[in-house]
């Protein structure tokens, strides 16, 4: 008998629905897996031969043919064993075949004694789903560990089990599966934040750079000797940026359901993340991609920030591999079966000495490395690279007077204040394009919104010939003036607003001073 159940397969943060197609014919017993099955889906025959007998039902001994269509679509990981279940158990009337049945996906690898386990990716499934006109009106059966996450998307029902026990006995009538809904408002409410900006003494320079990094959109690059605070600045970058909306809510979380990295008892991320990789990642790591394609920490920074420590010390490919997303927002695996796409919409932050020993260019300690042994070091970092980074700020060593000051600067929450007001500036100047903040304007949009005065074009002018601006550096000059505007409110660009934007592209002066 033929029978026909459904799962998804995740390519991506996209899910695609995968037709699982069973017939048992009486013939030398035998169990073919077909449909570009890797090797992690083709030992679903072993677990759901022992599932099935474990769970007291029959296990035909004939010819089982597993069809996952369509055909051309590589298949990875466990994500297919419940469906396979159900369908030989239907193809042998265990199961009644009926409508319901027809308009159920299955998601859920199954143990030996029959046990639902929970698997990656069921929020990525849902959401394109429910975008689908051929399963807007389904139901997901998906294991209990993932039914919190899985229901985010309300547009379809979804039922928790924990064993093949469970799913037999509501498709034979005999027993219910309520559906999962969650509590959003519990679940929207922010975590409380540890870390605030009012903490930090002195470096005023460098708060005024994370408030228009907030504002703007702006990739961020401390530099200056050991111990003056850079790392703890960048921590506090996701405190005053503006709350994330429910839409990039789910955003978030669906690329952490897919990397297997949510809390069943949160699984609504409502917090802009905040990833620091070692310098000893490689590149699938922070770029996306292996063996089996996972998400990256440029995708699991989406929407929040991205922080490298000491950038120098990172592989060479890996710094070089950020200038794609950096520019695109995005990351592009390619295998040979498929091309895959992770978002990376992340604010980049990063945090460098001026030398290996790192006192170079500090009045108080003595600095050994060799003039050749400086440029190696900051050779590391491309001119391209650079390039992309609109906001490099030095953060000097503090001065005794400003750590005994009593008086506490302003708070996260205030500045906070203020780069919501120029978020909703960029949110109205935006409305008809695709974008959201001033960094992600392309050339003619810059050219289009970034009205200079007649002082601030003579002071444009002047910049660009005497600090040998490339383009793209100039573009980015532009993007900071206009965030520093709207910080202050002006429709335009005026020449102190320019000012303050190319003081923040001093780096390789700094550095061979």
């Amino acid at each position: 008998m033929l029978s026909k159940t459904f799962s998804c397969a995740v390519m991506g943060i996209e899910g695609h629905p995968v037709e699982v197609e069973v017939d048992i014919t009486s013939s030398i017993p035998a169990f073919e897996l077909i449909g570009l099955p890797d090797p992690s889906v083709r030992e679903a025959k072993e677990r759901v031969r022992s599932a099935i007998k474990n769970c007291g039902f029959e296990f035909p001994l004939k010819r089982i043919t597993v069809n996952l269509a369509p055909a051309d679509l590589k298949k990875e990981g466990p994500v297919f064993d419940l469906a396979m279940a159900v369908g030989i158990l239907v193809s042998t009337g265990q199961i009644p075949y009926g409508e319901v049945l027809r308009r159920t996906v299955f998601a859920g690898e199954l143990s030996l004694d029959g046990k639902v386990r929970k698997v990656p990716g069921t929020l990525a499934m849902a959401s394109s789903l429910s975008q689908k006109d051929a399963f807007r009106e389904c139901q997901m059966i998906v294991p209990l560990d993932n039914a919190p996450e899985t229901s985010l998307i309300d547009k379809i029902n979804v039922r928790g089990v924990r064993s093949l026990e469970e799913v037999t006995a509501f498709f034979s009538g005999k027993g219910d599966i309520p559906v999962h809904a969650p509590d959003l408002e519990q679940l929207e409410a922010l975590p409380p934040g540890e870390e605030d900006l009012g903490e930090v003494k002195g470096q005023e320079n460098a708060k005024r750079a994370l408030e228009l990094s907030a504002a703007g959109g702006h990739n961020l690059l401390f530099y200056g000797p050991p111990g003056t605070g850079k790392t703890m600045l960048a921590r506090r970058l996701p405190t005053v940026l503006p709350d994330p909306s429910l839409d990039e809510m789910l955003e978030i979380t669906r690329v952490y359901s897919v990397a297997g990295k949510l809390n069943r008892e949160r699984p609504l991320i409502t917090w802009r993340p905040f990833r620091s990789p070692h310098h000893n990642s490689s590149t699938a790591g922070v770029i996306g991609g292996g063996r089996i394609p996972r998400p990256g920490e440029v995708s699991l920074a989406h929407r929040g920030v991205l922080f490298l420590d000491e950038i120098p010390e990172f592989n060479r490919e890996v710094l070089e591999a950020l200038r794609q997303p950096l520019e695109d927002r995005k990351v592009t695996v390619t295998r040979s079966a498929a091309s895959l796409q992770y978002p990376a919409d992340f604010i980049f932050a990063g945090s460098m000495n001026p030398c290996p020993c790192g006192n170079h260019g500090d009045t108080r300690h003595l600095c050994r490395c060799s003039h050749s042994q400086i440029q190696k070091y900051h050779s590391r970092l491309s001119g391209p690279l650079l390039d992309r980074i609109d906001l490099q700020v030095e953060v000097p060593r503090v001065e005794y007077a400003e750590l005994e000051q009593k008086s506490s600067s302003e708070t996260s929450a205030r500045v906070k204040l203020r780069v919501k007001k120029a978020r909703d500036l960029q949110r109205e100047r935006f409305k008809k394009n695709r974008i959201r903040t001033n960094a992600e304007m392309s050339s003619r949009q810059t050219q289009r919104y970034c009205s200079l005065k007649e002082e601030a074009r003579q002071l444009a002018k002047d910049a660009f010939q005497r600090l040998g601006l490339s383009m793209r550096a100039y573009d980015r000059i532009l993007k900071v003036a206009l965030t520093v505007a709207d910080l202050d409110g002006a429709g335009e660009i005026h020449a102190h607003h320019l000012a303050e934007a190319i003081q923040y592209r001093n780096l390789d002066r700094y550095l061979f001073k």
